[in-house]
Protein backbone atom coordinates (compact mmCIF):
# COMPACT_ATOMS: atom_id res chain seq x y z
CA UNK A 1 0.00 0.00 0.00
CA UNK A 2 1.74 3.47 -1.33
CA UNK A 3 1.69 5.70 1.43
CA UNK A 4 4.80 8.10 1.15
CA UNK A 5 3.88 11.69 1.67
CA UNK A 6 0.45 10.83 2.88
CA UNK A 7 -0.80 13.38 6.26
CA UNK A 8 -1.64 11.67 9.71
CA UNK A 9 -4.80 12.27 11.60
CA UNK A 10 -4.59 14.60 14.33
CA UNK A 11 -7.01 12.70 15.89
CA UNK A 12 -5.08 10.07 17.81
CA UNK A 13 -4.53 10.30 21.52
CA UNK A 14 -1.46 8.28 22.13
CA UNK A 15 -1.53 6.60 25.84
CA UNK A 16 0.99 3.77 25.03
CA UNK A 17 3.21 5.57 28.01
CA UNK A 18 0.17 5.42 30.44
CA UNK A 19 -1.51 2.20 29.92
CA UNK A 20 -1.51 -0.53 32.59
CA UNK A 21 1.17 -3.35 31.52
CA UNK A 22 0.64 -7.24 29.88
CA UNK A 23 -0.58 -9.97 32.29
CA UNK A 24 1.89 -12.02 33.43
CA UNK A 25 2.69 -15.63 32.18
CA UNK A 26 1.09 -15.31 29.03
CA UNK A 27 2.09 -12.02 26.25
CA UNK A 28 0.06 -10.20 24.42
CA UNK A 29 -0.05 -12.19 21.95
CA UNK A 30 -1.71 -15.29 23.67
CA UNK A 31 -4.08 -13.33 25.14
CA UNK A 32 -5.25 -11.83 22.80
CA UNK A 33 -5.85 -15.07 20.42
CA UNK A 34 -7.49 -16.55 23.12
CA UNK A 35 -9.74 -13.34 23.76
CA UNK A 36 -10.33 -13.57 19.70
CA UNK A 37 -11.59 -16.93 19.88
CA UNK A 38 -13.81 -16.25 22.82
CA UNK A 39 -15.30 -13.37 21.75
CA UNK A 40 -16.13 -15.50 18.04
CA UNK A 41 -17.34 -17.85 20.39
CA UNK A 42 -20.27 -15.62 21.90
CA UNK A 43 -18.33 -14.84 24.71
CA UNK A 44 -17.95 -12.13 26.77
CA UNK A 45 -15.10 -10.07 28.36
CA UNK A 46 -15.51 -12.19 32.17
CA UNK A 47 -15.25 -15.25 29.78
CA UNK A 48 -12.29 -14.23 28.30
CA UNK A 49 -10.24 -13.47 31.73
CA UNK A 50 -11.62 -17.07 32.90
CA UNK A 51 -10.63 -18.65 29.20
CA UNK A 52 -7.10 -16.67 30.21
CA UNK A 53 -6.14 -18.36 33.83
CA UNK A 54 -7.60 -21.44 32.70
CA UNK A 55 -4.74 -21.23 30.29
CA UNK A 56 -2.14 -19.99 33.21
CA UNK A 57 -1.34 -17.24 31.94
CA UNK A 58 -2.88 -14.10 34.09
CA UNK A 59 -1.40 -12.21 36.72
CA UNK A 60 -2.10 -8.29 38.17
CA UNK A 61 -1.57 -5.55 35.76
CA UNK A 62 0.52 -3.15 36.42
CA UNK A 63 1.31 0.76 35.39
CA UNK A 64 4.07 1.34 32.96
CA UNK A 65 6.41 4.08 33.77
CA UNK A 66 8.96 3.23 31.87
CA UNK A 67 7.74 2.47 28.02
CA UNK A 68 9.21 2.96 25.38
CA UNK A 69 7.57 1.65 21.82
CA UNK A 70 9.84 0.05 19.50
CA UNK A 71 10.81 1.17 16.10
CA UNK A 72 8.51 -1.54 14.80
CA UNK A 73 5.72 -0.34 17.41
CA UNK A 74 6.42 3.54 16.08
CA UNK A 75 6.02 2.65 12.87
CA UNK A 76 2.35 0.94 13.41
CA UNK A 77 1.49 3.71 15.05
CA UNK A 78 2.30 5.98 12.12
CA UNK A 79 0.70 3.89 9.64
CA UNK A 80 -2.46 3.78 11.91
CA UNK A 81 -2.29 7.75 11.76
CA UNK A 82 -2.28 7.71 8.33
CA UNK A 83 -5.15 5.09 7.73
CA UNK A 84 -7.17 6.86 10.03
CA UNK A 85 -6.32 10.31 8.40
CA UNK A 86 -7.48 8.03 4.44
CA UNK A 87 -10.74 7.04 6.35
CA UNK A 88 -11.48 10.92 7.63
CA UNK A 89 -10.72 11.56 3.96
CA UNK A 90 -13.09 9.28 2.67
CA UNK A 91 -16.18 9.11 4.36
CA UNK A 92 -15.93 12.89 5.29
CA UNK A 93 -16.53 12.94 0.93
CA UNK A 94 -19.11 10.21 0.55
CA UNK A 95 -20.88 11.85 3.28
CA UNK A 96 -20.76 15.65 1.51
CA UNK A 97 -21.36 13.83 -1.67
CA UNK A 98 -24.31 11.93 -0.59
CA UNK A 99 -26.43 14.68 0.98
CA UNK A 100 -26.03 12.43 4.52
CA UNK A 101 -24.51 15.21 6.34
CA UNK A 102 -21.41 16.01 8.30
CA UNK A 103 -19.19 13.59 8.96
CA UNK A 104 -17.79 13.71 12.95
CA UNK A 105 -14.25 12.29 13.00
CA UNK A 106 -13.69 9.87 15.67
CA UNK A 107 -10.45 9.43 17.57
CA UNK A 108 -8.06 6.76 17.95
CA UNK A 109 -6.52 5.50 21.37
CA UNK A 110 -3.25 3.79 20.95
CA UNK A 111 -2.83 2.12 23.98
CA UNK A 112 -0.58 -0.83 25.94
CA UNK A 113 -2.27 -3.57 27.87
CA UNK A 114 -4.84 -1.55 29.69
CA UNK A 115 -7.20 2.02 29.22
CA UNK A 116 -10.29 3.70 30.81
CA UNK A 117 -13.16 4.13 27.93
CA UNK A 118 -16.82 4.91 28.49
CA UNK A 119 -17.26 1.53 27.45
CA UNK A 120 -15.56 0.18 30.67
CA UNK A 121 -11.86 -1.17 30.94
CA UNK A 122 -10.19 -1.66 27.69
CA UNK A 123 -7.61 -4.36 27.44
CA UNK A 124 -5.35 -6.02 24.75
CA UNK A 125 -7.26 -8.92 25.13
CA UNK A 126 -10.29 -7.98 23.66
CA UNK A 127 -8.52 -6.84 20.38
CA UNK A 128 -9.24 -3.61 18.71
CA UNK A 129 -12.81 -2.25 19.39
CA UNK A 130 -15.04 1.23 18.98
CA UNK A 131 -16.84 2.43 22.06
CA UNK A 132 -19.72 4.50 20.90
CA UNK A 133 -20.09 6.23 24.08
CA UNK A 134 -16.89 8.23 23.26
CA UNK A 135 -16.84 7.70 19.69
CA UNK A 136 -13.43 6.55 20.14
CA UNK A 137 -11.57 3.60 18.59
CA UNK A 138 -9.07 1.58 20.29
CA UNK A 139 -5.89 -0.53 19.99
CA UNK A 140 -2.99 -2.19 20.93
CA UNK A 141 -0.62 -2.18 18.38
CA UNK A 142 0.75 -5.70 19.33
CA UNK A 143 -2.80 -7.06 17.76
CA UNK A 144 -1.08 -6.67 14.53
CA UNK A 145 2.05 -8.80 15.72
CA UNK A 146 -1.08 -11.74 16.93
CA UNK A 147 -2.68 -11.43 13.81
CA UNK A 148 0.93 -12.52 11.81
CA UNK A 149 2.16 -14.71 14.38
CA UNK A 150 -1.07 -16.54 15.51
CA UNK A 151 -3.30 -15.95 12.27
CA UNK A 152 -1.36 -16.13 9.48
CA UNK A 153 -2.79 -12.45 8.21
CA UNK A 154 0.21 -10.13 7.80
CA UNK A 155 0.55 -7.28 5.40
CA UNK A 156 0.03 -3.41 5.24
CA UNK A 157 -3.57 -3.42 3.99
CA UNK A 158 -4.60 -6.49 6.11
CA UNK A 159 -3.77 -3.99 9.27
CA UNK A 160 -5.76 -0.89 7.51
CA UNK A 161 -8.93 -3.51 6.77
CA UNK A 162 -8.97 -3.75 10.60
CA UNK A 163 -8.73 -0.02 11.44
CA UNK A 164 -11.27 0.64 8.58
CA UNK A 165 -13.79 -1.89 9.97
CA UNK A 166 -13.73 -0.29 13.43
CA UNK A 167 -14.49 2.91 11.25
CA UNK A 168 -17.30 1.12 9.75
CA UNK A 169 -18.52 0.83 13.59
CA UNK A 170 -18.58 4.46 13.85
CA UNK A 171 -20.01 4.83 10.71
CA UNK A 172 -22.80 2.99 11.68
CA UNK A 173 -22.94 4.83 15.08
CA UNK A 174 -23.43 7.98 12.76
CA UNK A 175 -25.96 6.66 10.57
CA UNK A 176 -28.03 5.35 14.01
CA UNK A 177 -28.02 1.53 12.30
CA UNK A 178 -25.61 1.14 15.65
CA UNK A 179 -27.88 2.10 18.39
CA UNK A 180 -30.95 0.39 16.97
CA UNK A 181 -29.29 -2.78 16.35
CA UNK A 182 -28.01 -2.90 20.14
CA UNK A 183 -31.60 -2.17 21.36
CA UNK A 184 -33.16 -4.85 19.63
CA UNK A 185 -30.53 -6.92 21.03
CA UNK A 186 -31.39 -5.81 24.39
CA UNK A 187 -34.94 -7.43 23.75
CA UNK A 188 -33.77 -10.75 22.23
CA UNK A 189 -32.28 -14.30 23.69
CA UNK A 190 -29.26 -14.57 23.18
CA UNK A 191 -29.07 -16.88 19.76
CA UNK A 192 -31.54 -14.27 18.08
CA UNK A 193 -28.92 -11.26 19.17
CA UNK A 194 -26.33 -13.26 18.12
CA UNK A 195 -27.90 -13.14 14.74
CA UNK A 196 -28.02 -9.29 14.85
CA UNK A 197 -24.57 -9.19 15.96
CA UNK A 198 -23.50 -10.42 12.92
CA UNK A 199 -25.20 -8.47 10.38
CA UNK A 200 -23.30 -5.59 12.47
CA UNK A 201 -20.21 -7.03 12.06
CA UNK A 202 -20.93 -7.88 7.94
CA UNK A 203 -21.60 -4.30 7.73
CA UNK A 204 -18.72 -2.79 9.43
CA UNK A 205 -16.91 -5.34 6.86
CA UNK A 206 -18.55 -3.63 3.86
CA UNK A 207 -18.53 -0.27 4.55
CA UNK A 208 -14.22 -1.03 5.36
CA UNK A 209 -14.54 -2.22 1.38
CA UNK A 210 -16.61 1.24 0.72
CA UNK A 211 -13.53 2.73 2.48
CA UNK A 212 -10.69 0.95 0.37
CA UNK A 213 -13.29 1.47 -2.95
CA UNK A 214 -12.81 5.14 -2.28
CA UNK A 215 -8.82 4.91 -0.76
CA UNK A 216 -8.00 4.21 -4.61
CA UNK A 217 -9.92 5.98 -6.57
CA UNK A 218 -8.67 8.89 -4.65
CA UNK A 219 -5.07 8.13 -3.86
CA UNK A 220 -4.21 5.51 -6.23
CA UNK A 221 -2.76 3.60 -3.22
CA UNK A 222 -3.67 -0.12 -3.74
CA UNK A 223 -1.00 -2.25 -4.97
CA UNK A 224 -1.03 -5.75 -6.45
CA UNK A 225 -1.73 -8.95 -3.64
CA UNK A 226 -2.98 -5.41 -0.96
CA UNK A 227 -6.67 -6.50 -1.85
CA UNK A 228 -5.95 -10.52 -1.26
CA UNK A 229 -4.12 -9.38 2.32
CA UNK A 230 -7.42 -7.83 3.33
CA UNK A 231 -9.30 -10.78 2.27
CA UNK A 232 -7.33 -13.46 3.92
CA UNK A 233 -7.79 -11.69 6.86
CA UNK A 234 -11.84 -11.32 6.66
CA UNK A 235 -11.03 -15.20 6.14
CA UNK A 236 -9.13 -16.17 9.28
CA UNK A 237 -11.58 -14.23 11.52
CA UNK A 238 -14.43 -15.57 10.36
CA UNK A 239 -16.56 -17.36 12.82
CA UNK A 240 -15.86 -20.89 11.96
CA UNK A 241 -12.81 -20.58 11.39
CA UNK A 242 -12.02 -19.45 14.66
CA UNK A 243 -14.26 -22.27 16.46
CA UNK A 244 -12.81 -24.77 14.16
CA UNK A 245 -9.14 -23.95 14.97
CA UNK A 246 -9.70 -23.63 18.57
CA UNK A 247 -12.26 -26.72 19.44
CA UNK A 248 -11.99 -28.51 15.77
CA UNK A 249 -15.74 -27.71 14.91
CA UNK A 250 -17.99 -24.73 14.80
CA UNK A 251 -21.62 -23.90 16.48
CA UNK A 252 -23.51 -21.84 14.29
CA UNK A 253 -26.03 -20.13 16.55
CA UNK A 254 -22.70 -18.72 18.74
CA UNK A 255 -21.35 -17.14 15.40
CA UNK A 256 -21.35 -13.50 16.19
CA UNK A 257 -19.03 -11.69 13.42
CA UNK A 258 -19.93 -13.85 10.61
CA UNK A 259 -18.10 -17.20 8.77
CA UNK A 260 -15.12 -16.56 6.94
CA UNK A 261 -16.97 -16.87 3.78
CA UNK A 262 -19.51 -14.15 4.58
CA UNK A 263 -17.18 -11.86 5.85
CA UNK A 264 -15.11 -11.96 2.49
CA UNK A 265 -17.99 -11.51 0.42
CA UNK A 266 -18.88 -8.36 2.48
CA UNK A 267 -15.40 -6.47 2.04
CA UNK A 268 -15.08 -7.80 -1.51
CA UNK A 269 -18.92 -6.34 -2.50
CA UNK A 270 -17.93 -3.00 -0.66
CA UNK A 271 -14.77 -2.92 -2.59
CA UNK A 272 -17.02 -3.37 -5.88
CA UNK A 273 -19.56 -0.93 -5.07
CA UNK A 274 -18.46 1.91 -3.11
CA UNK A 275 -22.46 2.31 -2.46
CA UNK A 276 -23.34 1.99 0.98
CA UNK A 277 -26.87 1.60 -0.06
CA UNK A 278 -26.38 -1.98 -0.99
CA UNK A 279 -25.03 -3.05 2.37
CA UNK A 280 -28.23 -3.22 4.46
CA UNK A 281 -27.55 -6.45 6.01
CA UNK A 282 -30.05 -6.35 8.56
CA UNK A 283 -32.62 -6.70 5.51
CA UNK A 284 -31.17 -10.26 4.33
CA UNK A 285 -32.72 -13.24 5.72
CA UNK A 286 -29.52 -15.76 7.06
CA UNK A 287 -29.25 -17.56 3.59
CA UNK A 288 -28.72 -14.21 2.05
CA UNK A 289 -25.71 -12.72 4.03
Amino acid sequence: MKLDGRRESSHVEDRRRMSGGSAAGLGLGGIALIALITFMMGGNIGDVVLNVQNAGGIGSMTEQTSYEPTAENEALAKFSRQILASTEDVWTSYFERNGIGEYRNPTLVLYTGTTSTSCGTGQAAMGPFYCSADEKLYIDLSFFSTMRQQLGADGDFAYAYVIAHEVGHHVQNLLGTLGQAHSQMAKMSQTNANRVSVRIELQADFYAGVWAHYENSMFDSIEDGDLMEAINCASVIGDDYLQKKAQGYAVEESFTHGTAAQRMKWLKKGMQTGDIRQGNTFELSDSQL
